[in-house]
């Protein structure tokens, strides 16, 4: 949620944000005038409350005919203040209702336009040339088949598709991946966490996943609870409704949970192997922070992203995602996106986002300093996505005879591995 006094002292900033995302400009209009509306009804119920009390204090005093008109006013005033009461509590719930509809204010320097739009802040690493070293790279299926590490045949048996069986060497690959992940965040602080991947509705909401990304989520309307599709949910509710001390920032956690999405606009789109989804663990980064230092916390999210890419010894490229196509709640968004040679096109691994004090408002985290108490600025970076780094692991490092090199950094936690083998 924006902080509704910039929305009313500049709403021109607000409707250009609305704008460079392609949302509803109109919108900003409909939330000021349910603003006036909701600051009106407060005043009238108010104004209604103070006389009735006035005219309580006069009635003991009052005698004859002006008795008798004081209480035939409060009797007005009760109906009256009842419907003011009424009035005031509608208002107030259209306002929070659409203010809810608003995006996050687009940060400064974020490209315009949507999907392909992005910049590409640099590119690190070389694809390598199959071709020169005389052999067509295979899939990730394929060889996760070889080396018995994939079994997508299985997952759609048993749970339809777009699920799938890490088995043998892909379970170790994973665990691996992850400790790995965990590592690197505990060598900078983070504290490691493994939060619910069930969530109530205020948790979901107060991140904004139950707006334009609504229907990529699993709901069991039955106990009204949300599978995440992200740890940064649950972990962004942690301090809910909590004021935190200016000297603990900034609160840095690694969640460590499965991701479950419906994927429900993504028919047709990688519908063979791992790359998407409807289930996989992650490693995330969140960060509650001080909003002096959100931008300089998003750039070391971005850069311990990009270490632990660079441990992967996979080529890579880092892109400013465009304004049209960020989540509601992010202000800006980097993501790093890894070659994938059987593409022959990068494809996003993770992604960083600052989402400023969107969630903090609504889910009610603050921090109080010599200045007083404000909102915190939440930040969240997914440090390791494991599906699809496996899905890189396994066809940028692919040899001739369908072996796997492991890169150096990951193999301590492959008990020294060098090599994946095909089975015999």
């Amino acid at each position: 949620m924006i902080d509704p006094k910039l929305l009313r002292e500049d709403p021109d900033r607000v409707r250009a944000s609305q704008r460079l995302r392609g949302s509803s400009v109109e919108l900003v209009d409909q939330v000021l005038e349910a603003d006036e509306r909701r600051r009106s009804s407060i005043a009238s119920f108010e104004q209604l409350r103070s006389e009735q009390k006035s005219l309580s204090k006069q009635i003991p005093r009052a005698q004859g005919e002006e008795k008798q008109a004081l209480l035939a006013r409060t009797k007005e005033l009760s109906a009256q203040v009842k419907a003011a009461e009424a009035e005031q509590a509608e208002a107030e719930q259209t306002f929070q209702r659409l203010m809810l509809e608003l995006d996050n204010i687009v940060e400064d320097g974020v490209p315009a336009g949507g999907e392909d739009d992005y910049v590409v802040l640099e590119e690190v690493g070389t694809p390598r040339d199959f071709a020169a070293e005389g052999f067509e790279p295979r899939d990730h299926v394929e060889l996760g088949r070889l080396l018995g590490a994939i079994d997508v045949e299985r997952g759609a048996k048993v749970s339809g598709a777009r699920f799938y069986y890490l088995t043998g060497w892909g379970a170790l690959l994973e665990m691996a991946l992850i400790n790995m992940a965990v590592d690197q965040a505990l060598s900078y602080g983070f504290t490691p966490m493994i939060p619910p991947s069930l969530v109530k509705p205020r948790a979901m909401e107060g991140t904004g996943f139950l707006g334009q990304a609504a229907a990529d989520v699993y709901r069991l309307e039955q106990d009204d609870l949300y599978l995440v599709g992200t740890a940064e949910v649950p972990l962004a509710a942690y301090h809910s409704d909590e004021i935190l001390d200016a000297d603990q920032l900034p609160l840095r956690y690694a969640g460590t949970s499965p991701a479950f999405r419906r994927e429900a606009g993504s028919y047709g789109k990688d519908t063979r192997g791992i790359f998407r989804v409807h289930w996989f663990d992650k490693v995330e980064m969140f960060s509650y922070c001080h909003p002096d230092e959100a931008a300089a916390e998003h750039r070391r999210f971005l850069a311990w992203e990009r270490e632990f890419w660079d441990k992967l010894e996979v080529p890579y490229r880092v892109i400013d995602t465009a304004a049209g196509d960020l989540g509601a709640s992010a202000a800006r968004k980097f993501d790093i996106e890894a070659w994938i040679p059987t593409q022959g096109r990068h494809r996003e691994v993770t992604s960083t986002s600052n989402c400023t004090e969107f969630q903090s408002r609504r889910l009610s985290v603050r921090f109080r300093d010599e200045d007083g108490v404000r909102h915190v600025t939440t930040l969240n970076g997914t440090l390791v996505a494991v599906a699809r780094a496996i899905v890189a692991v396994l066809e940028n490092h692919q040899q001739a005879d369908g072996s796997v090199r492991i890169p150096k950094a990951l193999q301590p936690y492959l008990a020294g591995r060098s090599l994946l083998e095909p089975l015999t």
